[in-house]
């Protein structure tokens, strides 16, 4: 955990010295992590979210996806969201899975947040997430699938340094029911997790991090069996592009973890090597 602490060490002391600070917003600070933030009342806002999803134990990998989402804050503690997406999956060699470039429409979701606790009036923030989706592609081998889940977190915030450094801590649970449209055979399996996420505020539009994220996937929704587990870190920046525009970049990599089934280090099977995501987006 040393680099953690290091980098954690280095965005307190650099921000320390920062003399002009805004006002923290996290709904869109943090990459794979989320915050307690919603927007303003009858805020409503476009974004993009590029996911990208590379490397395996041999051979080639590659998964990029592509959310649109519309989002719309109904009252001062309720934020809704509707997205759709499409995929792409370009894999050669790799073991278990057949070779398949194709790019497809992949589903959609809806997405409700609700925030319990407001930091600006409480010691931190607290939010609970919902997203209810439906897919037509399988997340790991892109194999044509009718796919139902849910995305269930709890999320908390707060400022450890006013309108500087922000932290953020996620508990999540993403079950999935999945029935294959080339066998017609039906699978379950949930992935649980925590995250965490430390935000500096180093200039008056410009933000940078580090996130830090713990998942464990298992066969079956009410965990039945164990399937692996992944530890993943890397840094994050957000910045403000306009008053009305953003743009946030997260780099993650698996540096420690292990498949029930494979004796290797890193679970490579149910997780990747490395993953990215790309976020953009403006209210109107």
């Amino acid at each position: 955990m040393k680099p953690m602490l290091l980098i954690v060490t280095a965005i307190v002391a650099f921000a320390s010295i920062v003399a002009r600070a805004d006002a923290i917003d996290t709904e869109h600070s943090f990459g794979f992590t989320i915050g307690t933030d919603i927007g303003e009342l009858g805020e409503r806002e476009l974004e993009s979210n590029t996911l990208s999803r590379l490397g395996k134990r041999a051979g080639s990998y590659s998964a990029l996806s592509q959310v649109l989402s519309l989002e719309y804050t109904a009252n001062q503690n309720l934020r809704l969201e509707v997205s759709a997406a499409g995929a792409y999956h370009d894999i050669s060699g790799v073991p278990q899975l057949d070779d398949w470039r194709r790019g497809a429409f992949d589903g959609l979701s809806f997405d409700i947040r609700y925030r319990i606790l407001d930091r600006a009036h409480a010691p931190f923030g607290l939010m609970i997430d919902t997203e209810p989706r439906w897919g037509r592609l399988d997340d790991v081998s892109g194999e044509p699938v009718d796919r139902y889940g849910v995305d269930l977190a709890i999320v908390a915030d707060k400022e450890l340094v006013p309108n500087r450094i922000v932290a953020a801590f996620n508990v999540v649970y993403l079950p999935d029911v999945v029935r294959s449209r080339v066998t017609g055979m039906w699978s379950r399996q949930a992935t649980i997790g925590v995250a965490t996420a430390l935000m500096a505020q180093i200039g008056p539009d410009l933000f940078i991090g580090t996130e830090a994220r713990y998942l464990r996937s298992y066969d079956g929704l009410g965990l039945d069996r164990f399937a692996g587990h992944g530890f993943f870190f890397g840094p994050t920046v957000h910045a403000k592009l306009s008053e009305r525009s953003w743009i946030s970049l997260a780099w993650s990599v698996q540096v420690a973890g292990q498949s029930a089934d494979d004796p290797a280090s890193l679970d490579l099977r149910n997780f990747e090597r490395h993953q990215a995501t790309l976020k953009f987006g403006f209210t109107f």
